[in-house]
């Protein structure tokens, strides 16, 4: 194709474009006659009393996740209002609906189980109804990649609103929040440190508000890394929930979701390579949750691109930690706010960052961080030539025992662990840990490894954050706080420890780690990249031959389509059928 039909292939799709149907003429239902649908639509929704000024504007979707089985979300009425408010202040018509809502902590057996089925209710729905641009409003750890799955693959425009962290509590003079200090404080129990009555107050501090939790877990990585892709607005990232801010960038976000309606910016033009390597970067400074590898691989996947662990390794050796935030650091995300939040990081990140990346303002990332203005004084975020860890976050292992890849979090990892040798201690799956982990005639030592497998996306199933598996109580009342801890499941953005996550293939398909026995010797060496089991190949060949794999099943209904069809770790547990066909481009390419 030469460039003159080029030019004018270009021009033909942007023509198309234009008179593609908007407002409420867009995606009517069939009844074989299309100005019948329009004026059957038009009937029923003046019935709710709108006018035909009101319907004549650009109609905004808004998603509602809020649910009393989620207090992530507890605020996701107060903010639909202000959103609401930026829409029609922006000229456009704000239109409210309801999709799944999911909380970590109250759904069974994992939220993870459930993400893909709320991007796809979340993608059918912002297709199958009218609108020019949708707010997507969520906050908890599978909300946020869930909606951005949808939105990559509905594309229509879209804008991302986190609900924002919640505030700290204060137990005993110590200020505690979840749920770094629920585990740390739960563990302190486990080793007799705690009683059951300071237990139960320190339980009464640990969420003092509504909002996600106050540290860099999943569910504010994912914020930082929405900010960072693009898909949100500027300073969106940390606000706290109950704030003041928190209401005016919903206003803004509702503003801002009538001008991508107008200019008719869509997702695929935001989500791109760079965008997805300036998230990257993010990540690893940030010292991120590693489940947020498994989502930018889902969301990566919805847009034709395929994470390379190997290179993000790579670029987490050049890419040091410079937010002093729990779990890695001392801080809190009320601090990161207060210390400007994603600006101040970004400001500090420029040299490695794609400064021309695109965002859901219009502007590039570069123009955005400058419209922040200057930084200040403040002790949260370190300088490149301060951090508080030399590299990134994450460290991806690979060997006999992970062909297909696995994932540590050295920012919250003990030093004296990161290379180690030791006696596998072999759980069979989460029931036989809860039935053996405190029993005291397990044969278990300090410099043991402790692997429990089967809690990978098919053998639980949906891989749930099991991995940080609790430290034996007779260990925990000696005295040992951390343990070399080995699975194919993930772990909690909140938690710590030296545990090895995401082990890939999974033992539940016949990956190595379901031929691995108590007595085994595990070798993990972090500045080898390395995670080999010490057992000769012909060992291991006639283990699997003696003991095959019978992959999980299930009769009927959702969790017979998740375990048919659900990919592993390294591709984002997302559906294969999801996923867009044909070649995928790797990520990072550099």
């Amino acid at each position: 194709m030469n460039a003159k039909d080029d030019k004018d292939r270009k021009h033909s799709e942007a023509n198309a474009a234009d008179a593609a149907p908007t407002g409420m003429r867009q995606g009517l239902t069939s009844y074989g006659d299309t100005g019948f649908s329009l004026f059957l639509r038009k009937a029923f929704i003046k019935g709710a009393g709108f006018s035909d000024t009101a319907l004549d504007r650009p109609v905004i979707g808004i998603t509602s996740t809020g649910s009393a089985y989620n207090p992530c979300h507890g605020n996701a009425p107060q903010l639909i209002d202000a959103v609401k408010r930026g829409v029609m202040l922006g000229g456009g018509l704000p239109m409210e609906f309801p999709t799944i809502s999911l909380h970590e902590s109250f759904a069974a057996p994992t939220s993870m189980v459930l993400r893909n089925l709320m991007a796809m209710d979340t993608e059918e729905m912002i297709g199958a109804q009218p609108m020019d641009a949708v707010v997507l409003v969520g906050g908890c750890d599978k909300t946020v990649p869930a909606q951005l799955m949808a939105a990559a693959s509905a594309g229509k425009p879209a804008i991302q609103l986190v609900t924002g962290s919640m505030l700290t509590g204060s137990h005993a003079g110590e200020r505690v929040g979840a749920c770094t200090d629920c585990r740390r404080w739960w563990a302190r129990f486990r080793a007799g440190e705690a009683d059951a009555a300071t237990i139960a107050a320190v339980n009464e501090q640990l969420v003092p508000s509504v909002g996600t939790c106050s540290v860099m877990g999943t569910a504010s990585t994912m914020a930082c890394i929405a900010e960072a892709l693009g898909v949100a607005m500027p300073g969106s990232a940390s606000p706290p929930a109950v704030t003041a801010e928190r209401m005016r960038v919903a206003e803004a976000t509702g503003a801002q979701a009538v001008q991508l309606a107008r200019s008719r910016l869509v997702p695929a033009s935001i989500l791109t390579e760079r965008a997805f390597e300036n998230a990257m970067r993010v990540l690893l400074a940030i010292g991120g949750s590693t489940n947020a590898v498994v989502h930018l691989a889902a969301i990566a996947g919805r847009c034709g691109f395929e994470l390379d662990l190997d290179a993000l390794d790579r670029m987490g050796r050049e890419t040091p930690v410079l937010l002093d935030l729990k779990p890695s650091g001392a801080h809190y995300m009320e601090d990161f706010h207060a210390a400007g939040g994603m600006a101040t990081l970004l400001r500090e990140l420029k040299p490695l960052l794609h400064l021309d990346a695109l965002t859901v303002t219009g502007r590039t990332l570069g123009e955005n961080i400058e419209a922040a203005g200057p930084g200040f004084a403040q002790d949260v975020v370190r300088p490149l030539s301060r951090p508080i860890y030399p590299q990134g976050g994450i460290a991806v292992l690979r060997g006999n025992l992970a062909p297909g890849g696995a994932l540590l979090k050295v920012s919250a990892a003990s030093p004296a662990l990161m290379e180690h040798e030791g006696r596998a201690v072999v759980f069979e799956d989460a029931a036989d840990l809860a039935a053996r982990i405190d029993d005291p005639a397990l044969d278990v030592r300090a410099d043991d490894v402790l692997v429990l497998k089967r809690i990978g996306p098919k053998g639980a199933p949906g891989m749930p954050e099991a991995g940080a598996l609790p430290i034996p109580q007779m260990l925990a009342r000696a005295g040992v706080k951390d343990i070399v801890r080995i699975s194919d499941g993930r772990m909690s953005g909140t938690a710590f420890g030296t545990v090895v996550l995401h082990v890939t293939p999974e033992a539940a398909v016949g990956g190595p780690l379901a031929f691995v026995q108590s007595g085994d010797r595990i070798r993990l060496s972090v500045s080898r990249r390395e995670l080999t089991l010490l057992v000769p190949d012909e060992v291991r060949a006639a283990r699997a031959a003696a003991s095959p794999v019978a992959e999980p099943t299930a009769e009927r209904g959702y969790r017979r389509l998740f375990l048919e069809s659900v990919l592993q770790a390294d591709r984002g547990v997302d559906f294969d059928f999801l996923v867009p066909p044909g070649e995928k481009r790797r990520l990072p390419r550099r």
